[in-house]
């Protein structure tokens, strides 16, 4: 066994979590499972004596703060405290992507239903409405004229929870029936896939199919560029083509689900998963810089 000591913190072992253990097991590493459901911390005490502690948390709010409880303690984790916060919010992501440069649909952000309602009108018709936290494409509004914009904006303003209470506006890219997701490793594009749907939303949540998708140069740079911005680790990058070709990108997912990504790119993702994890417990992890 190695000596490197692994905290595994997840909801529950679904099949994702499976095969990262496995992983784990493969190169012999003994692995601690921490049920984040039954987990107490003591902020006063000690941590358990982990060299590096992945999370696989359902509920994003458990895992931003069991990363920063971690962090705090000198126990590095992957990713890290400040990338799951960046990651787990929209607007977050979108204005760490703009400040590093990196391309994506163009967003405008309001805090009061009359505000919202005026930047749908600058983006134009149709105008995509999300809420800033959420994730398997849920929430998500495509609203096609001025009728159907004030009534999801009174919807939104009514609910009044943290989700709705600012109103993130994006233009609609009009894409193929596909979108793409990159797997950006310690800041190496390992692999790609599209995911292809009828609906104008692609998430295999939602019935989107995968495909393998080359990584090409394009996507490789504006992959790992997307990963720098946001502080990288284990990242999967989801790319949006305008009909021009262009590519944009759209989120960042730092708990990413892989099962379906693995046969058709032939990229074994857990095992890649499992040594950067491995090389952040040594200490030895490097992050790839774009050129």
């Amino acid at each position: 066994m190695t000596t490197t000591r692994v905290g595994f913190v997840c909801s529950r072992v679904r099949v994702e979590e499976k095969m990262l253990l496995e992983a784990f097991e493969q190169r012999g590493v003994a692995v601690e499972r921490v049920d984040d459901r039954t987990i107490v911390f003591d902020v006063a005490a000690p941590s358990p004596a982990y060299d590096v502690v992945i999370e696989r948390c359902l509920q994003h709010s458990r895992a931003e703060a069991v990363l920063r409880l971690f962090n705090d303690r000198g126990i590095p984790t992957v990713n890290p405290a400040d990338v799951a916060a960046t990651c787990g919010n929209k607007l977050a992501t979108t204005s760490a992507l703009a400040r590093a440069g990196v391309p994506g649909p163009r967003t405008l952000v309001a805090f009061t239903a009359e505000a919202a309602l005026e930047a749908i009108e600058q983006i134009g018709y149709p105008a995509v409405l999300k809420p800033i936290v959420g994730s398997w494409g849920r929430l998500l509004a495509r609203v096609n004229d001025r009728d159907a914009a004030e009534a999801v904006v009174e919807h939104k303003e009514t609910l009044g929870s943290y989700q709705h209470g600012i109103f993130y506006v994006q233009e609609y890219v009009d894409k193929p029936a596909r979108d793409i997701r990159s797997f950006v490793v310690g800041g190496e594009t390992i692999c790609a896939v599209y995911r292809n749907a009828e609906h104008w939303i692609t998430n295999t949540a939602r019935g989107g199919v995968t495909t393998n998708c080359p990584v090409t140069p394009e996507i490789d740079d504006l992959s790992r560029r997307a990963a720098a911005a946001v502080g990288g680790g284990i990242l999967a990058v989801d790319l949006l083509e305008r009909g021009t070709g262009e590519l944009l990108v759209s989120e960042i997912n730092d708990t990413m689900e892989f099962r379906n990504s693995i046969e058709i790119t032939g990229v074994d993702i857990p095992g890649r998963m499992a040594e950067h994890v491995l090389a952040v417990g040594r200490g030895a992890a490097v992050e790839a810089v774009p050129a």
